[in-house]
């Protein structure tokens, strides 16, 4: 009964949005990106006959956790077939990049049709979710049908928890098909089990994040885009990183004011979202300057947008005593954020001079940025704390006081090292989560297997 009367509830909501989504399909060209799938559950795996373990992660902050978790549990499990299912269009483009090899499909909706029919089809040993994706019809039809759930990386912000308590009966009736939960803190393991996932089954595992950071600037990733966007070792580098809105004017107008004082400074532009991408090129257009887009390039030496062709020189006319001006760089591809962090002198995070809550800080700390971030990080509340306790960032409140600290950054190398040196030894200190994520979910698979028996 519960089941259906969840169903009636998305139904009414879909109803309700049908005519945005109609917008969005017809006027501005976005239909909702695998939709058939994701109201049939319909998911068709590369190899039936192995057997399967399920990963969903929603988009793609969660999608970047997984390759050193899934590349162990491979390792040990080389005959399993992996699945993995997002619920954004971007978190799906980004996994069938770092996962070619595995089945990518879209999470089905939480209808019960929908998801009895995606678990009958993948029919795995264990669904794993990472992070937070809890969903009611899903959660009973997987116990229902016998298959173990693990949450892991488990997080719950207060305000997601407060959401949780208003419906507090439902969750009392649906956490328990939970079989396990490996979750980051102390804090959020008190606030599943208020919820109603029993404490013997919850696990403080740590954050999953840490293990996929890396410190070494050197490594082949970041190497190649320093090579592509012609970066000398001697140029310092100002990255703003998942930005959006405002914040890539933000970071413009601090570079266009220290450019001058500091003429080695290169601005690299990492929009959050590809649908901006244009955007923000257009906008770098409109302030003056030229921009080399990684999308649109094929090295150093191509041609970059808004760049003027000048008459070659005639042996009598005066050589320049200065360089053109460099470009604005713009990372607009999926997927190499994580790596371009290590080119960076000093790393803005962005979506947190607005109200998205900030985004992860933890792969500039790692390389050993001195990392700066808006007020707004209520997203990655536990690691900011951490972070500015060891004074190892900064929070600047508007743009203005972006242009200042960078300024202030840029002149005083002694702090700027001992901020990122601090930053990537807090990082380091907190390594180890995967490995404890895997022992959770093999205790799973070993107590299905006595199960079984």
């Amino acid at each position: 009964m519960l089941s259906w009367c969840l169903n009636g509830v998305y139904l009414l909501v879909l109803m309700l949005a049908t005519p945005w989504l109609a917008y969005r399909r017809i006027a501005q060209k976005k239909p909702v990106a695998g939709l058939r799938g994701k109201l049939t559950g319909q998911i068709t795996r590369q190899h039936p006959d192995r057997p399967c373990v399920w990963f969903h992660a929603v988009s793609v902050g969660e999608v970047l956790q997984l390759p050193t978790l899934i590349g162990d549990f491979v390792a040990t499990h080389p005959h399993h077939e992996i699945v993995i299912t997002t619920t954004t269009s971007t978190g799906f483009d980004v996994a069938r990049q770092k996962f070619p090899q595995h089945t990518i499909a879209f999470w089905p909706f939480d209808f019960t049709w929908a998801v009895t029919r995606a678990l009958r089809t993948v029919r795995a040993e264990m669904v794993v979710l990472v992070e937070l994706e809890l969903w009611p019809n899903f959660l009973l039809a997987a116990k229902s049908l016998s298959v173990p759930v693990v949450l892991i990386n488990g997080r719950i912000s207060a305000n997601s928890f407060r959401g949780y308590q208003r419906l507090r009966s439902l969750w009392k009736r649906v956490l328990p098909a939970l079989a396990r939960c490996a979750v980051q803190t102390d804090e959020y393991a008190e606030r599943l089990i208020a919820l109603g996932v029993p404490s013997n089954r919850v696990t403080v595992t740590g954050n999953i994040k840490f293990d996929r950071v890396q410190s070494n600037r050197r490594n082949p990733k970041t190497e190649q885009l320093r090579q592509f966007f012609g970066i000398a070792d001697n140029e310092l580098v100002f990255i703003a990183g998942s930005t959006q809105e405002t914040e890539e004017s933000a970071a413009i107008a601090t570079w266009e004011s220290l450019r001058t004082e500091f003429p080695q400074l290169r601005l690299i532009l990492v929009p959050r979202h590809k649908e901006r991408f244009e955007d923000v090129a257009r906008l770098v257009a409109s302030r003056g300057h030229n921009v080399l887009r990684r999308s649109r390039v094929e090295g150093l030496g191509s041609k970059v947008e808004g760049q003027k062709k000048d008459p070659p020189p005639s042996s009598s006319d005066p050589q320049p005593s200065t360089l053109s001006p460099q470009p604005i760089l713009l990372l607009d591809t999926l997927g190499e954020l994580g790596a371009c962090w290590g080119l960076a002198d000093v790393a803005f995070v962005g979506g947190s001079l607005t109200n998205r809550g900030g985004q992860n800080m933890l792969e500039p700390a790692g390389y050993g940025a001195a990392v700066l971030f808006g007020p707004n990080t209520r997203n990655f509340k536990d690691i900011v704390e951490q972070l500015l306790a060891r004074n190892a960032a900064r929070v600047v409140q508007n743009g203005d006081e972006l242009t200042t600290t960078v300024d202030q950054l840029l002149q005083d190398v002694e702090e700027r090292h001992r901020m990122g040196h601090a930053a990537r030894e807090f990082v380091q200190t907190q390594q180890g989560a995967t490995a404890k994520t895997l022992a959770v979910m093999a205790e799973v698979t070993l107590t299905t297997i006595r199960a079984a028996a």
